[in-house]
């Protein structure tokens, strides 16, 4: 086991408190500060306050009021004002949503909803299914920057009948950057700590019947020490990514509209090494890795748009290669190809009361390969998948609305599953009340390493299950004061059968129910125009079939933001402070044999301010880890102490 001593734990337990402390008298002191301010502008948009419209709950733009189940939004402008380098810091913030990552920038990052793993997560880039199938059917959010991110829909809960495998605990579904009015053109640089840089450029222009978009950034940094300093690590792990996506829209006619999406990353990370008994340790390890993806589409809008048809193709491309002292001691590449079609009636009745329908059916046709090379494995699968889905939507009154969904998939490799979910939405705008419930279902297969292994000390397991979940979830929503303040509360249950696990030298179906269970808040307020006030809270209670805690989720964590714009909107200060509980990890002894280990709880505080120069140009800082907290999200790895960061952004 993993302990500290008495003294150290209590060192610790006051240095969170005094943090703690520190941030709650910040926020109240800006609060007072701005308590009769005048109005200058209109609220900015939060983490957790919905937009208009959300397209992940239904795969179709549907009013945020009308949607049942549990779903937070993310804008693009919150990303500028919390200057968000790496999308994954954004997502921490999310209710249900635990990170992981195995060292500094750009390291192996995991994104967990609800208690569910990081392979039990559907990750979409415009929509795109961009989950690796050769890296455990993840996807790993260390590679993702965020600077040409304009919104993520993070939707909890079991949605395999609209999404497939993958989608157990939930979706997210990143949207990039669209085509702006006109030419525009956006550039910004900045650098910093552990010689850190970023420069990014963004165009966007087009006519009456087309528009394009171009995005490209460079980022580099000489990091941390992958593995944790603390331990007696101090080789400093750099990484390099550069990565270029594209948008092109054309509408050759009124009723048919053709959309073309690219996306290119290219990534080197040095890393660190792992042995048994120690966990992290110093080496001259490093992957280098490449991502494309890409998606067309065309759609056709007929009878004045109450029928329209969507034909796509996707694509996505991993390769990994893994490197010792120079030299490439494995290699994994995973492709996916997918084939849609999608078809959407929306009519209305009135017979009895004011009634909306839309029935949607859609085919799809997915091939993914695996192909992994190394001297202890060497894997060349392919697996096809055909499903149709079903799905039917119905609004009474402008008031209560339900939606029903069901998927069929027909797998040559695993047995064949139906999934299917329901939701229901009941809005009171004279109360500002909303009430909200979904129960699904939803499978998980295999992993291709699950099954036929990938190193010398993990054998696969040709005989595996897919695993198979159930979960419901039932909320309110409340707005007060004219929506100066909104709260959501929402409880969840997730139950999983036959659950792998995979730690250890091999994987193995653990017989019986694995129950997550738990409770989501989140707070919106703006008791001034200049002053945005957001929290969140999550409490989860985790247990597989034998009452075992899983590995990485905390049972508490919480989050506080607040904005504060001043000088005529000329300038805006942002500070964050997140909390993460204890939580279990796992270790291994001398003979790789999985051991229990209890992560320390942990309070980090990140600070951005900007101040707008003139009508094009934008100085901007930030501080991250503000009071140089230490703490370890996977067991032995590290994470960057205190840091800073200035730049220059020019619009025009």
């Amino acid at each position: 086991m993993f302990e500290r001593g008495n003294h150290k734990r209590a060192r610790r337990r006051a240095r969170l408190v005094t943090n703690a402390a520190i941030v709650t008298a910040t926020v109240a002191a800006i609060a007072i500060a701005t308590t009769g301010a005048a109005g200058r502008a209109a609220a900015q948009e939060g983490v957790t306050r919905l937009p208009e419209t959300v397209v992940t709950a239904t795969r179709i733009e549907t009013p945020a009021r009308e949607i049942g189940s549990s779903v937070s939004v993310i804008t693009g402008r919150e990303l500028e004002r919390r200057q968000i380098r790496q999308l994954s810091d954004a997502l921490r913030t999310v209710p249900s949503a635990v990170v992981s990552a195995s060292g500094g920038f750009g390291s192996a990052t995991q994104v967990r909803l609800r208690g569910a793993e990081a392979n039990q997560t559907l990750v979409l880039i415009d929509g795109i299914e961009v989950n690796d199938p050769a890296g455990g059917s993840e996807f790993n959010f260390g590679d993702l920057l965020a600077s040409d991110v304009a919104r993520v829909e993070v939707l909890r809960g079991p949605q395999s009948a609209l999404y497939g495998s993958d989608a157990m605990g939930g979706v997210i579904n990143i949207i990039t950057k669209r085509p702006r009015p006109g030419l525009t053109v956006k550039s910004s640089v900045e650098g910093g700590s552990l010689r850190t840089g970023q420069a990014h450029v963004f165009a966007s222009g087009g006519a009456e019947r087309y528009d394009f978009a171009v995005s490209g950034t460079r980022f580099h940094t000489d990091g941390i020490s992958a593995a944790a300093e603390s331990d007696g690590n101090n080789e400093q792990d750099s990484n390099d990514n550069a990565t270029l996506s594209t948008k092109l829209h054309a509408n050759p006619v009124d009723a048919l509209d053709i959309d073309l999406v690219g996306r290119y990353t290219n990534t080197t990370l040095q890393t660190d090494g792992f042995v048994a008994a120690l966990g992290a340790v110093d080496d001259n390890s490093e992957t280098r890795s490449r991502q494309r993806f890409g998606r067309a589409q065309a759609k056709l809008h007929l009878f004045g748009g109450a029928w329209d048809h969507a034909v796509g193709v996707a694509f996505s491309q991993d390769d990994r290669e893994n490197r010792n002292n120079g030299n490439v001691d494995s290699v994994f590449k995973g492709d996916r190809v997918k084939l849609d079609y999608r078809s959407n009636l929306f009519f209305d009745t009135g017979v009895l009361v004011d009634a909306t329908h839309t029935a949607t059916f859609a085919l799809e046709h997915e091939e993914e390969n695996v192909l992994s090379q190394s001297a202890f494995t060497d894997v060349d699968r392919r697996i096809k998948t055909d499903s149709v889905i079903g799905e039917y939507q119905l609004g009474l009154a402008d008031r209560l609305f339900l939606t029903g969904a069901v998927r069929h998939d027909d797998n040559d490799f695993f047995e064949n599953a139906t999934t299917y979910r329901t939701t229901a939405a009941y809005v009171l705008d004279s109360t500002g009340t909303k009430l909200k419930g979904s129960y699904g279902t939803a499978v998980k297969n295999p992993t291709l390493f699950e099954l036929f292994g990938f190193a010398s000390t993990f054998k696969g397991n040709p005989d595996l299950r897919p695993e198979k979940a159930r979960g419901w979830d039932a909320g309110i929503e409340q707005r007060f004061f004219a929506d100066r303040l909104s709260v959501d509360v929402t409880y969840f249950d997730l139950r999983i059968d036959d659950l792998i696990l995979g730690f250890g030298t091999t994987a193995v179906n653990l017989a019986g129910e694995t129950r997550n269970r738990g409770v989501e808040v989140s707070l919106t307020a703006h008791p001034v125009p200049e002053l945005d006030l957001g929290a969140t809270y999550t409490y989860l209670h985790d247990r597989d079939a034998n009452g075992d805690r899983l590995f990485r989720r905390p049972d508490h964590q919480a989050s506080v933001n607040a904005s504060y714009r001043f000088l005529g909107d000329r300038a805006d200060v942002d500070v964050t402070a997140l909390y993460v509980g204890g939580r279990d990890d796992v270790g291994f002894d001398a003979f790789f044999t999985p051991v229990r280990v209890r992560l320390n709880p942990y309070v980090v505080v990140n600070l951005a301010g900007h101040y707008r120069l003139g009508d094009h140009v934008s100085l901007f800082a930030r501080v991250e880890n503000l009071f140089d907290e230490t703490y370890q999200e996977v067991f032995t790895f590290g994470r960057p102490g205190v840091t800073a960061f200035a730049g220059l952004s020019v619009q025009y």
